[in-house]
This record gives structure tokens, sequence and C-alpha cells, in this order.
């Protein structure tokens, strides 16, 4: 059996861990995944700091899944 050069590299994930950050200013964030080829998300959440549904912007990736 015959070993390639892409037969040894490794596959890219398809998902990516995401920390979402509250718009509001409290600091309440959660972690959710997304695909690797999207573009950064924008969701609308609730926030339990203000006790309403806020925005949640992506801050930073943390990990490939």
């Amino acid at each position: 059996m015959f070993l390639t050069v892409a037969a040894l590299a490794k596959k890219k994930s398809k998902y990516i861990l995401v920390r979402m950050v509250s718009e509001a200013g409290t600091g309440f964030s959660f972690n959710t995944r997304r695909l690797r080829l999207e573009d950064k998300l924008t969701l609308l959440r609730y926030d339990p700091s203000v006790k309403k549904h806020v925005l949640f912007k992506e801050k930073k990736k943390i990990r490939s899944i």
C-alpha cells in the first residue's frame, strides 16, 4: 500500500466553536458553533442580566470541531 501526501493530510473541520458576547454591555456570553465558511454570526438571544432579548455578536473563535 502506497501512502500519498493526500492520504496523510488532515481534513479541515466543517464547524468552528465561537464565543457570542452580549451587545448590552453586561458581559454575558455563550458558546455556539457555526460553519467555517459562513460570515460572522449575529443573533438575537435572551440576556438574563437585563432580562430582555438583545443582540449577540461573535467575538472570537475558540476552536475547530
